[in-house]
């Protein structure tokens, strides 16, 4: 197999390598956006399935959390599986359990079967979705073809949320709300199909699965999201918000102490004594949580106080796919020359200063003059971080833990985008209760008798008085994503130390101690990262705590 006195052919080698490379790429990536485009696809389709399944106004919202919880809580051990199991197979495995809860989603007749479905999709993209990364670390060669490989991989994973969007009005306006749930079933199954031909199946490691470590993390990420949601509808004295968040903090607890004597944990704490990492995951926690937060409430003010239509809501979130696509290139081409330090801070900024602007919409605001631009800042400074992110975090981390760092970087995107929203939401709340305050006294004395006995019914304010409402709450839950932003952008300055090694990794050279990647690999064989004095095959015993 590998071995230095191999010759590789002259001829017909680099082509194949090149077509192999690609379509390899194309299918982790395609699998990719499957899985993140899922999270906002279903929100144009929401008062449909609303209506078609009867949902109640408080139980609509689990249609999405009862996916990103289960999806960012299980992250975790799906990077491990991949790691004992074999990548491939394990992408696989969740590639098809996503393509059938989605079939059985948009096969729903009752309202908890669609949140059952839904919870299950989250299972099958926590498992491929970890695993899809970490194919690319043992895929790509480290150095500038890994970095363009990298580079695609956070484009499609911070465009797919505007992408979702996009797909969603098209087809609830063109087709039927079930569709935005069947569309990934011929997706799904294309890429299972296509994977053993074009991926190669990793070196498996033993160990075992910390099921008891994934459980609490994932209760008690699910009761904080709760506890936050249930306070901006009940305030903060009531008993079972503060019953949620007690328990949150008791399992969350409970998580820690597990992972720090387990022997092989799923959150191998050792990875944050690495201050680069560490910084790289809060940078992504807080970030996730600005990028949630601004579709979500843009999605709520272009249909309710611009009237789009659901598909002209996604055509208007075009822009901001097209320009994280910019941001990312801009960013792979460059890092290996300054680093990803400038990129993490000029992100993050360009992030706070777009949601800055946003801050400043109200009734009278357009979409050309007050939204699109803000959106452009912030998807470009997005795509300028993504990539750093991405690569801060697997930079460094052993073949056989390439799992256990991608579940956890994509596992603070997703917990973070949903604890993030979740306090957002209370932030709109608590804003438009004192908005209404004021407005529900001049909708009385100027309202006709047929909107005063719509809103004795309804108890909700019609406009022009119900967009005063939702723009004061809209433009406040910007106050505090901008914060998040800010946030992100000193933990880059203040904590992020880009080291000589980190930039040789970038631009493909060796470290001290160690060869060039690939240097020896033979006809066929796939290159993997260097690893001082031992190959990948040779047993190392896991860090010390």
């Amino acid at each position: 197999m590998t071995g230095s006195h191999a010759t590789p052919a002259p001829s017909a080698r680099p082509d194949r390598r090149s077509h192999g490379s690609g379509m390899a790429l194309l299918v982790i990536a395609s699998c990719q956006l499957m899985v993140v485009l899922d999270i906002t696809i279903v929100n144009i389709a929401l008062p449909h399935m609303q209506r078609s399944l009867g949902f109640s106004t408080e139980n609509l919202s689990w249609v999405v959390n009862a996916y990103t919880l289960t999806f960012g809580g299980l992250l975790l051990l799906g990077g491990r599986l991949g790691d004992i199991l074999g990548r491939r197979r394990v992408f696989i495995f969740g590639v098809l359990l996503f393509v059938l809860a989605s079939l059985l989603g948009g096969l729903s007749q009752e309202s908890w079967q669609l949140l059952a479905a839904r919870s299950l999709q989250g299972v099958g993209g926590a498992i491929a979705s970890p695993t899809a990364l970490s194919l690319i670390t043992t895929t790509f060669r480290e150095g500038p073809e890994r970095n363009r490989a990298f580079g695609v991989f956070a484009a499609v994973s911070a465009g797919g949320s505007a992408i979702g969007l996009l797909a969603g009005g098209m087809l609830v306006e063109w087709l039927d709300w079930r569709w935005v749930l069947f569309v990934n079933v011929p997706i799904g199954l294309l890429i299972a199909f296509a994977t053993p031909r074009y991926i190669r199946e990793s070196e498996r490691h033993p160990g075992h699965f910390d099921v008891v470590g994934a459980l609490t993390s994932t209760a008690g990420m699910v009761l904080l999201v709760y506890g936050f949601i249930r306070a901006s509808e009940d305030g903060w004295s009531d008993s079972l918000t503060l019953g949620a968040f007690a328990a949150a903090v008791v399992l969350l607890a409970l998580f820690l102490l597990i992972e720090s004597r387990s022997r092989q944990p799923i959150t191998p704490l050792w990875m944050f004594r690495d201050r680069n990492r560490a910084g790289t995951y809060a940078m992504m926690l807080s970030l996730a949580a600005a990028m949630f937060g601004m579709f979500f409430f843009l999605t709520l003010f272009v249909q309710n106080v611009l009237e789009f239509s659901p598909l002209r809501a996604g055509l208007a979130f075009l822009p901001v796919s097209v320009i994280i696509a910019v941001g990312a290139g801009l960013a792979s081409q460059l890092l290996p020359r300054w680093g990803p330090k400038p990129f993490m801070v000029t992100g993050a900024l360009l992030a706070a200063v777009g949601l800055g602007w946003l801050t400043l919409t109200d009734v009278h605001s357009t979409y050309l003059g007050s939204i699109l631009g803000p959106m452009l800042v912030f998807g470009l400074g997005m795509g300028m971080q993504f990539v750093s992110l991405t690569l801060m975090a697997v930079s460094g981390v052993a073949p056989k833990e390439a799992g256990a760092a991608s579940g956890v970087l994509n596992a603070t995107q997703q917990v973070g985008g949903s604890l993030g929203l979740s306090i957002l939401v209370t932030m709109f709340g608590t804003a438009s209760r004192h908005e209404a305050t004021d407005q529900v006294p001049r909708f009385l004395e100027q309202a006709t008798p047929a909107q005063l006995l719509e809103f004795r019914r309804t108890g909700e304010l019609p406009p022009p008085w119900g967009n005063e409402v939702l723009t004061a709450g809209v433009s406040s839950a910007f106050v505090v994503a901008a914060c998040f932003a800010v946030f992100a952008a000193l933990v880059a300055l203040l904590v992020i130390q880009v080291r000589a090694s980190d930039l040789a990794r970038l631009q493909g050279g060796a470290t001290p101690g160690e060869t060039v990647p690939g240097a020896s690999a033979s006809d066929g064989d796939v290159p993997k990262p260097a690893v001082p004095e031992a190959t990948d095959d040779t047993p190392r015993p896991p860090p010390k705590q």
